[in-house]
């Protein structure tokens, strides 16, 4: 791949750099003082379920819609004084393919360099550079009303790539897709940080965060909760997890309040008892032998190391694939970009 251009600012800057940073959308706020820096060269995951202000963080930070206080800057730029000179250095990706149907692959990503400006006699070596890099090559000169879900993600993410911006926003980019495309839209992510390229990427996937984030942001409720490494997060809970089966929905329910007793954190999850604890094993025997005394019998027990799902669940008391609280990410129709 070609490198990327040499960025704004100097090379000690961070690549995104927000305090702050609050929107309010009619009588919904949607950020609430969110604060981030994101290391230059690295994958910085934004994490959180739908409304929690990922999107609206985003769309500020792109230029798309300015913030009522605060300070927002990509690449050493202040995002609301110099708009135009930010929008040449980032790539954006959002949430739904931007590609236009009527035209071939290749033709997309040629209109997407006539539009960024970009000398028109590179535009298709480039393409083919982008197709090929995108394993799309074979169906470079076909209508996109014949692509896949996986192929249309990829291509929106090469048309995003088409000027080479140092920085890349990538707002959900695995929405929709299988198992095998979003792994493989993981590789392609992870390559181009390789080449150089700085990534910040929301997410609600609590494994996609885990396996491509170099740092971590949870956000919730337009404001950032905790942040580090997956690593640390799940370190910061001090506990591993124990889980208990039972047969049904309702022997777990039944079972509760018994589990509360050796795990006070513990939750019913389907037919699922769950909960951190300070120590694995005791912890393990003391709920079988509680158990034992009230006559309720698990059909398993597991003990775990802490997932981010785990540390979402604590930090908010909901988990990070449920839709709990006001969807702040809903924009208003006077407020559509």
């Amino acid at each position: 791949m070609t490198e990327a251009p040499a960025s704004a600012g100097s090379s000690g800057e961070p690549a995104v750099e927000v305090i702050g940073l609050e929107k309010t959308f009619g009588d919904v706020q949607a950020l609430a003082g969110v604060d981030l820096v994101v290391p230059r060269g690295t994958v910085y995951g934004l994490l959180g379920p739908n409304g929690a202000g990922k999107t609206t963080t985003i769309r500020v930070l792109t230029t798309i819609v300015q913030p009522d206080r605060g300070t927002a800057r990509v690449l050493g730029l202040d995002v609301t004084r110099t708009p135009q000179r930010v929008r040449s250095l980032i790539g954006l990706a959002g949430q739904y393919a931007a590609v236009d149907e009527r035209l071939t692959g290749r033709e997309n990503l040629i209109l997407i360099g006539q539009l960024t400006h970009q000398p028109r006699s590179g535009l298709r070596a480039r393409a083919d550079e982008l197709l090929e890099m995108f394993r799309l090559t074979h169906a470079a000169d076909r209508p996109l009303t014949g692509f896949s879900g996986g192929m249309r993600r990829r291509l929106d993410l090469a048309a995003s790539l088409v000027h080479r911006p140092p920085i890349l926003f990538l707002d959900e980019p695995t929405t929709g897709l299988d198992p095998r495309s979003r792994t493989d839209l993981w590789n392609l992510i992870r390559q181009l940080v390789d080449d150089g390229t700085t990534v910040l990427l929301t997410t609600q996937y609590l494994e996609e965060a885990d396996q491509l984030a170099d740092a971590i942001a949870v956000i919730d409720r337009g404001r950032v909760i905790a942040n580090g490494t997956a690593a640390q997060l799940k370190a910061s809970m001090g506990a591993t997890v124990l889980e208990i089966e039972f047969g049904s929905a309702a022997a777990a329910a039944a079972a509760l309040p018994t589990a509360l007793s050796v795990m006070p954190r513990g939750e019913v999850d389907g037919a699922i008892v769950r909960g951190p604890v300070a120590n694995g094993t005791q912890s393990a025997l003391d709920v079988v032998r509680a158990f034992d005394l009230a006559d309720l019998e698990p059909i398993g027990l597991t003990v775990r190391e802490p997932s981010l799902d785990d540390v979402f669940l604590q930090l908010t008391g909901h988990r990070a694939s449920g839709d709990e609280g006001a969807d702040l990410d809903q924009w208003p129709e006077e407020e559509q970009p």
